[in-house]
């Protein structure tokens, strides 16, 4: 069993154009939906299809087994990956990694990245990468530290229109004039995803996939999930 768990751990890619709204997505196609999945830094191979699941579906960790499902989806020009492998004490940051390899792939793209993690305490890793380069990661323990910010937030949010009334309209509680760790960072990248954010959606299916793991995404998850049989 495991004694850490995680509540999100996510990776987006939106290609052009970026006006698409998740609503009114095509079907997830499992091929490429698991081929997006074995590109991962942290998966070795794709080994069983374990059919589609809501998104709207939690998806989280309670067995070590779990360490070993991932969720992919492939909805036209979004792809999106839930995979407890990018969730982190601090010491890593397996997200940011990986949007580096993605933003190399596709940089075209607008990239989002949402990671929330309890392992004693919450930690949180958050990032939006725009095609011109212009990005922020902030990774950290919210309410605590340490908690960094890189990159320029807000040149991010300027050039994506997210407004603080924008903001406000979403309930979200952001200024850039606090403390980094007083901000909601997760809920800043899902406002600059906007509506083609496919998590939580009822209406969108993605892949459910066993994958085999590489050895050191699976050294990192049994440390990070505190495996104790």
């Amino acid at each position: 069993m495991t004694t850490g768990s995680g509540t999100r751990y996510e990776l987006t890619v939106l290609q052009p154009p970026f006006t698409v709204h998740a609503a009114g997505l095509p079907p997830n196609d499992p091929a490429r939906a698991a081929a997006f999945a074995r590109s991962l830094d942290a998966v070795d191979e794709v080994i069983e299809d374990l059919g589609p699941r809501k998104q709207s579906a939690t998806h989280t960790v309670t067995t070590r087994a779990d360490l070993d499902v991932v969720r992919a989806g492939a909805w036209g020009n979004l792809m999106s990956v839930s995979d407890p492998a990018f969730a982190d004490d601090g010491n890593d940051m397996p997200l940011l990694a990986e949007a580096t390899r993605l933003r190399r792939r596709f940089p075209d793209a607008r990239i989002v990245g949402r990671v929330e993690v309890h392992c004693g305490a919450e930690h949180t890793e958050d990032l939006v990468w725009l095609p011109d380069g212009t990005m922020f990661h902030a990774c950290g323990w919210p309410g605590d530290e340490p908690f960094v910010v890189a990159g320029d937030p807000r040149a991010v949010m300027a050039a994506l229109g997210v407004t603080a009334e924008v903001l406000d309209d979403l309930e979200v509680y952001f200024d850039l004039d606090d403390e980094p760790n007083q901000n909601d960072w997760g809920a800043l990248a899902t406002a600059c995803l906007g509506d083609a954010d496919p998590w939580g959606r009822p209406d969108l299916d993605a892949s459910t996939l066993r994958v085999r793991r590489s050895e050191h995404a699976t050294r990192h998850m049994e440390s990070l999930y505190f495996i104790t049989g």
